[in-house]
């Protein structure tokens, strides 16, 4: 499986060059059966990396951009009365596919934000009244533009504990960039792409990912650090951050070829998990969730 991961990471690496740590953190979220939210600049990639993943596996892909004038409907979907049946039948929205791009995401109003809600936990919809069943793979991409930009809403605490991660890409650097530049078009890499291994393939990894073991003294160390966490800060980690923790440490463990867990799998993918979840924290204004994840990690001492 391993070898299978390693040829999905590297040809998605060949569109997002001079990336590799945040395309590896974005296919461990994959693999954890998260969410994953990248907040940065408009032009950096995030939807070409959304695109290459979806192309890379051969799902479905659906892109949502969010605007303030967005209804849940739009991507829900809607009841519409149909002469022949003589009853109203629901409409699938964008929303039913396997992977989803919500681009600018912080764009649309708080009550458009929150149709996310069930679908990203439950992986279902509910509609007049009756559950409409989402994708077996169901795999949320959401951009967000940095807060200081005209036109955004902030993501409220709730939706942004429902993204197992959040990453940043950044510019390349000068020679990443160069080959940039002197390359294939970006959009035309994209056609090109061809599945790495299979829908069915994927759902296999995902289920191996859950029985890396993790160890007592392992759970110790990640008990430890929500402990620190919910005594430092006033919004400390809830349980399920601890659990978006431990199954982003097992996919990061099996990406490396390890049948177990160890603590700097933890470290890996902690500041991704931990920095959207302690960004709100009232008693240290000032203080991105970055430091403070990083911060985190090293004041708790490794068993």
């Amino acid at each position: 499986m391993t070898e299978a991961v390693d040829a999905f990471t590297k040809q998605i690496c060949e569109v997002i060059v001079g990336k590799t740590q945040a395309v590896k953190l974005a296919v461990a979220c994959l693999l954890a059966r998260g969410h994953l939210l990248i907040e940065d600049i408009p032009g950096v990639g995030k939807t070409t990396l959304s695109q290459a993943l979806a192309r890379s596996l051969g799902l479905g892909f659906q892109r949502i951009q969010f605007t303030s004038d967005l209804l849940p409907a739009d991507i829900l979907g809607n009841s519409i009365f149909d002469r022949e049946q003589q009853q109203f039948v629901f409409h699938h929205g964008p929303l039913f596919s396997q992977v989803v791009l919500i681009d600018e995401v912080n764009r649309a109003t708080a009550k458009t934000q929150s149709a996310l809600l069930e679908a990203m936990e439950e992986h279902h919809v509910s509609a007049d009244g009756v559950t409409h069943e989402l994708p077996l793979l169901f795999f949320v991409i959401a951009t967000q533009n940095p807060q200081h930009q005209v036109g955004t809403f902030p993501l409220p605490e709730s939706q942004l504990d429902r993204f197992l991660m959040r990453i940043e890409l950044g510019v390349p650097d000068r020679a990443s960039e160069r080959a940039m530049l002197l390359g294939m078009d970006r959009r035309e890499m994209l056609k090109e792409l061809k599945p790495v291994f299979p829908a069915e393939t994927l759902l296999e990894i995902q289920a191996a990912v859950r029985r890396v073991h993790a160890s007592g003294a392992l759970l110790d160390y990640l008990q430890d650090l929500l402990d620190a966490s919910r005594q430092r800060h006033s919004t400390g980690l809830s349980p399920r951050a601890g659990l978006a923790l431990l199954h982003a440490a097992q996919a990061w463990a099996l990406m490396n070829s390890r049948e177990m867990v160890l603590p700097e799998d933890i470290q890996a993918v902690g500041v991704a998990v931990m920095a959207h979840r302690l960004g709100h924290d009232l008693e240290q204004p000032g203080q991105s969730g970055r430091t403070l994840a990083d911060a985190l990690l090293h004041s708790v001492p490794v068993p």
